[in-house]
């Protein structure tokens, strides 16, 4: 077992709460975002696409804590968020100045690669609502001790939005702990964020900081090992990426640098082609030590953006449902693979199709 203290589920209102942007993603289908002519619509980010996941998949009440300018495109965000089933009682509403010049909302235009050509996101978030937010924007005792929230999920991505943002996770993580809510943490590093505002060392500086109040850390291979700041010094890399001793060790030392820190978990992906990824993910605690998820090669990708996602989500289904570490991971591995199979950042998977892949059941036809 992964030995993490829950709350009781009947005496919070929600399961999981993330704290993050919700963008409009402008989707040009199988075409190219430089000459589209039409552009599909969807809603996504790295935090809420968790307690999306959370909610559409596996069935847990969830919510987003995030702001939205009041317009019209902001109610389209609102009419997809509440299309997924996430709670938008805790959306922070901004009035519209009629231009954007005080505030907007965020776009996002992603390209879904195909064979030689990778996937390709070009974000047009700058002055969101959401950046702006203040750390006492939220009553926080309110939602974690009155209200109550079992899971409090935030990442590297809102961390990145502004100068702000940083402290509005601390302010948040602080307050969860405070009340008893697990924290997860994702290590997600987008360079197109920090460009200009410090790199990959100040997204490391800013990680470090917040991990410190982290129960749950997950991420890639190389969000974990460069964001977290921590290596395994004595294990050489595999061509796949971290062996399995490589990680443990990574997730060691961190372990032993954050000790707030129980469970360390990675995707682990190999990019053949945009098309073509092979997928595997582990996970680490000090009671079991790693844990790794079936290994699959060659999954084919129609859609990658989310994959990463859905693993949290999957993994954190688990630890909210008191599996144990291995199931959990298994989960998180089977849904981020459903999650490659179709268009846009978030989960069109069913807890059954989860679970029977997770079981190692195939791709059947089901009739």
């Amino acid at each position: 077992m992964s030995a993490l203290v829950l709350r009781p589920a009947l005496e919070c209102r929600y399961d999981a709460v993330s704290l993050g942007e919700v963008m409009l993603r402008l989707d040009p289908g199988e075409g190219r975002t430089r000459t589209a002519r039409a552009l599909g619509v969807w809603e996504g980010g790295g935090e809420y696409n968790v307690a999306r996941g959370l909610r559409r998949c596996f069935g847990l009440r969830t919510a987003v804590v995030t702001a939205l300018v009041d317009n019209e495109v902001g109610r389209l965000v609102e009419d997809l968020v509440l299309t997924g089933g996430v709670d938008t009682s805790l959306v922070r509403w901004v009035p519209f100045d009629g231009t954007g010049r005080a505030a907007r909302n965020g776009l996002n235009f992603t390209e879904r690669g195909l064979g030689v050509r990778g996937a390709l996101g070009v974000s047009d978030r700058g002055h969101t609502a959401v950046s702006q937010m203040q750390p006492g924007d939220v009553d926080w005792d309110h939602l974690f001790g009155e209200v109550g929230v079992r899971l409090l999920h935030t990442g590297g991505v809102f961390a990145a939005l502004s100068a702000t943002t940083p402290e509005v996770a601390l302010t948040a993580m602080r307050a969860a702990r405070r009340h008893g809510t697990l924290v997860s943490y994702d290590c997600n590093f987008r360079p197109s964020l920090w460009r200009g505002e410090g790199g990959a060392e100040r997204a490391r500086e800013v990680t470090r900081a917040l991990v410190q109040h982290a129960d749950v850390v997950v991420g890639g291979e190389d969000d974990l090992v460069d964001r977290l700041g921590v290596a395994a010094p004595t294990a050489a890399e595999e061509p796949r990426g971290l062996g399995a001793a490589a990680f443990g060790l990574a997730a060691e030392a961190a372990a032993e640098e954050f000790p707030l820190l129980s469970v360390v978990a990675t995707t682990r992906r190999v990019v053949r082609s945009a098309s073509l990824n092979d997928w595997g993910a582990a996970a680490w605690s000090r009671a079991t030590g790693v844990v790794e998820a079936t290994r699959r090669e060659g999954v084919e990708v129609l859609d990658r953006v989310g994959s990463g996602d859905a693993f949290a989500a999957g993994l954190l289904h688990g630890l909210l449902a008191g599996a144990s570490l291995h199931r959990a991971v298994e989960l998180g591995a089977a849904h981020g693979a459903l999650v490659m199979t179709t268009p846009g950042d978030t989960s069109m998977a069913t807890s059954a199709e989860v679970e029977a892949l997770a079981a190692g059941t195939g791709a059947r036809a089901d009739r």
